[in-house]
């Protein structure tokens, strides 16, 4: 139920097309996933193209990641009270501008502001749209529906990604952006078109919603155990191509098809993530951090042997996918007054996973271990996460009513 400004209770919004409304959603969720890794497959583009360092021309990757952590909280306090639908516009049309921002960039620094200021709705789009997905979801599939909004992400790196980086090498790194805008500007209509109007928290200030969300320490908790736990996965793809090469001994022609099963371990994980939430939230956090670490040790026994860790590959980006989508719903489930921040804080966590994973896998490999040491990095960091959840737990369980 949502409620009124007379403090009423009223039936949460229906879409006419409810298939085609969560469609619309996850339309959001590829637009995003497309523009932000297809910077990673254009990068000696963009850089030849601004005349840059491939080194230097990284940091556009994270001034995005940095935009996406500043967003959040900024966007999410102060969109809490708008329409939720006209919120999603807004967010996806300004991706649409700063991608055309990017497109037309002449220089290396305005290139690099750009992709910071198109990290700014990431976060906050991903929070709000998975709101409005529960609010229409039938009883009994919300976890599934909040799933099939980040299924758009994960389809991304199957189809659009690929795709936008063939179109980037063959027509000019410009016009990728191009297309992502396009992308971003269809979202915008489908979005307008099948989703249902559907009300903000009149009650809520940017200041009650950071406020409550500050005194809740069940939302740091999840919160960090995404941040950590999360990690492990960045820790090992950042470095798969020479692990591909390098330890596995196969060809650089052969990294795109270890780059394939990445992608579809997190559609296929995205996917089960909304089945397990059925079961639970919680225990599939707790079992899926458990499969990530025993994996991330399989990684490093198998690691030589080439085509052997091709599934191991599609394995660990399946059970990360896993945990992304399910702490989503935790972190819904426990934000209580500060729904909308909380929401979309989640990846901002997840992004200051990324930077930490391959900082700490970048450390072991420049102490000597080998370009498979990033595996025991993200061992260590799934157990990390897993003690945090437990943590997570033992509050619960101090400060639930008698």
């Amino acid at each position: 139920m949502t409620s009124t400004l007379d403090g009423k209770t009223s039936a949460p919004p229906r879409a006419t097309h409810a298939g085609l409304a969560l469609l619309s959603l996850a339309m959001g969720g590829f637009a995003i996933g497309t523009t932000e890794f297809v910077t990673m497959g254009l990068l000696p583009q963009i850089a030849e193209g601004v005349d840059i360092s491939i080194p230097t021309a990284g940091h556009l990757i994270s001034a995005y990641a940095l935009g996406v952590v500043a967003g959040v909280p900024v966007l999410a306090m102060f969109g809490a009270r708008l329409p939720r639908r006209a919120l999603l516009v807004g967010l996806m049309a300004a991706y649409a501008l700063f991608n055309l921002l990017t497109a037309v960039a002449s220089s290396y620094h305005l290139v690099l502001a750009a992709r910071f200021l198109d990290g700014l709705p990431h976060g906050a789009y991903f929070g709000v749209a998975s709101l409005v997905a529960a609010s229409l979801a039938p009883p009994g599939r919300t976890g599934r529906w909040v799933a099939a909004v980040m299924l758009g992400l994960s389809v991304a790196n199957v189809l659009g990604v690929p795709a936008a980086t063939w179109l980037g090498q063959q027509a000019g790194w410009r016009a990728a952006f191009v297309a992502t805008a396009v992308i971003s500007a269809v979202t915008v209509a489908m979005i307008l078109a099948f989703v249902p109007s559907c009300p903000g928290n009149a009650e809520a200030t940017g200041r009650r919603e950071l406020s409550s969300f500050m005194r809740n320490k069940q939302a740091w908790l999840t919160l960090l155990a995404g941040a950590i736990g999360f990690g492990g996965l960045f820790a090992t793809y950042s470095y798969i191509a020479p692990t591909v090469t390098d330890v596995g001994h196969l060809s650089e022609t052969t990294v795109p098809i270890f780059v394939l099963a990445f992608g579809l371990g997190m559609v296929a994980g995205t996917w089960l993530a909304g089945e397990l939430a059925a079961w639970s939230v919680f225990g599939s956090l707790i079992w899926s951090g458990i499969g990530s670490a025993v994996v991330m040790v399989v990684f490093w026994l198998v690691a030589p042997y080439g085509w052997w860790l091709l599934p191991v590959v599609f394995s660990v980006t399946a059970l990360g996918s896993i945990l992304v989508v399910n702490l989503q719903l935790r972190l819904m489930d426990v934000s209580g007054d500060a729904a909308t921040l909380g929401a979309s804080m989640n990846h901002a966590s997840l992004n200051v996973a990324n930077a930490l994973g391959a900082w700490i896998g970048g450390v072991t490999i420049a102490a000597g271990y080998g370009y498979r040491s990033p595996a025991l990095a993200g061992f260590g960091l799934s157990l990390l996460g897993i003690a945090v959840l437990l943590w997570s737990a033992a509050v619960h369980r101090k400060t639930k009513p008698a």
